[in-house]
């Protein structure tokens, strides 16, 4: 379905030194509970900062909380099938993009759509004005955090100006370091300066959040969690990672909701060292350091938590399970230049320029300079494979909430028969006895993206295959098992087909 690129393999190869030479012993962490805490927090992790839940007002939570039940109450939760290691491979988390209209997020090589909040000049058509009003949640959710951001980041580079790097750490309560000051109504103005203008203006010009992922999972439903490999943190929602195809040195926000009602107890040994198995953490380390401890931040819902500046590429993060079910608002700016729907209409354009269509209805290219030919089939490749096949392997997910993809992904659908067309007229062309002297050249600049078509077209097909078999086979678990088992079965991304048989086989 998709290829593994250099940087995976590197990644891999890091992973598996580093496993190495840890054998059987485990890196040391911290949590809130332990010694020195707060000093490692503030001189290794001094760009994560902890909003703790009474410090978000009161209606942020309520019409958050309320969304997350909403939008997984109508189903709107999906497990994406992801490539890893050459395999594929089911998300233990369920989750759904919201952001800007026409924007996509690609993590794992799967490219997301976003269900679309509500934004001046953009007619959006929900499937329901529940479904609406969580997107109106969120989009709220994403004006609180990027002010609570730019107040965070003005905070730590007036800190940096007065501190020494090397100062020693006072004692103080545990509010896990750099707080961010307390903000009053989502819709009151929060961004008076408060510093010299000139020292920290630039910050409230970065550039805002563009969408958030959101995240479920009920770890009693994944009973086969892997666990945390290096430190021995316990079982993972998410292993470690970077957030991939960011803009570079943008901040990460997080807000957190576990449901602590469905809970139940855990043996104390369980809970006596490191820890508790119980409550969902955030697990921290720099990346691929072994000297430096790691930390393991408990979350209690509402929480926030702001990864800033370069943090998310200087370290790594998970998210180390807890017992009750739990969503998450994880709000990105998207590095979107390749990956908005106005983007790609430009790339489809400038495609189709080289097609010239007689008033007798008969097709020719415009031309056959080498350098154009080429630009057209690597745009033919972007649209099947970055756009086209990704949305229609997810299928049919998106209505759920919204319509507003499929008259856009339908435009492409056309401009995509016309590339084919202009695929099949090239090669009437190179056939031909006059154009001997060029073919040679047209042969070598196409021949390989023909060959990546090709290839591409067999690793989609076989992942579309497997996924078939494997929702046979939960659908048949579902059919066997006894009611109460049911609850560990893991739902089948309903709908997640290819409706379009353009895109459910190769082409020839």
């Amino acid at each position: 379905m998709k290829r593994r690129g250099g940087g995976e393999r590197e990644k891999e190869a890091k992973k598996q030194k580093l496993l190495e030479e840890l054998g059987e012993s485990h890196l040391p962490y911290l949590t809130p509970k332990d010694p020195g805490f707060d000093k490692l927090w503030k001189r290794k992790y001094s760009k994560l900062i902890l909003r703790s839940a009474e410090k978000i007002p009161k209606e942020i939570h309520e019409r958050v909380q309320e969304a997350f039940l909403i939008l997984r109450r109508f189903g709107c939760f999906f497990q994406d099938l992801v490539r890893i290691k050459g395999k594929d491979f089911f998300t233990p988390v369920s989750r759904i993009l919201i952001g800007n209209p026409g924007c996509t997020y690609k993590y794992l090589n799967t490219r997301l759509f976003t269900v679309p909040w509500p934004v001046e000049s953009y007619e959006i058509n929900y499937s329901h004005p529940e479904i609406s009003q969580a997107c109106k949640a969120f989009i709220n959710l994403n004006d609180y955090m990027h002010r609570e951001t730019a107040w965070a980041l003005q905070e730590q580079k007036l800190t940096e100006t007065k501190e020494p790097e090397d100062c020693a750490v006072t004692n103080r309560p545990l509010d896990y370091t750099p707080s961010i000051t307390a903000a009053g109504s989502v819709l009151r103005d929060q961004s008076p300066p408060r510093g010299p203008k000139n020292d920290c203006s630039d910050l409230k010009e970065r550039p805002s959040y563009n969408l958030t992922l959101l995240n479920y999972m009920d770890p009693q439903q994944m009973p086969f969690l892997k666990q945390e490999p290096y430190f021995g943190m316990g079982k993972m929602a998410v292993s470690w990672h970077h957030d991939e195809n960011l803009v570079e040195s943008s901040t990460v926000a997080v807000y957190s909701y576990s449901c602590q009602d469905s809970a139940t107890g855990v043996p104390e040994e369980e809970t006596s060292n490191g820890r508790d198995p119980s409550v969902w953490h955030v697990g921290l380390k720099i990346a691929w350091d072994i000297q430096t401890p790691g930390l393991a931040v408990p979350l209690c819902p509402g929480d926030s938590y702001f990864m800033l500046d370069d943090m998310n590429m200087t370290h790594q993060h998970c998210v180390l399970a807890g017992l009750c079910p739990r969503f998450s608002s994880t709000h990105r700016v998207a590095e979107c230049s390749k990956g908005t729907l106005h983007y790609i209409l430009g790339q489809c354009n400038t495609a189709l320029q080289n097609l010239q269509t007689t008033d007798t209805k008969s097709t020719s290219l415009q031309s056959l300079d080498v350098a154009v030919i080429k630009r057209v089939e690597e745009i033919h490749n972007e649209v099947e494979f970055e756009w086209l096949r990704q949305f229609w392997f997810q299928g049919k997910r998106y209505r759920k909430c919204t319509d507003w993809w499929h008259k856009p992904m339908a435009s492409l659908e056309e401009f995509w028969r016309k590339m084919e067309l202009m695929t099949s007229l090239l090669l009437d062309e190179i056939r031909k006895e006059q154009m001997e002297e060029q073919r040679n050249k047209c042969i070598d600049c196409i021949l390989p993206l023909l060959i990546q078509r090709h290839e591409l077209r067999k690793e989609w097909l076989a992942s579309y295959v497997e996924l078939r078999i494997v929702l046979q086979l939960l659908r048949l678990c579902r059919l066997q098992l006894p009611e109460r088992s049911l609850a560990k079965v893991p739902n089948s991304p309903a709908g997640s087909f290819p409706c379009s048989t353009a895109f459910t086989k190769p082409a020839p």
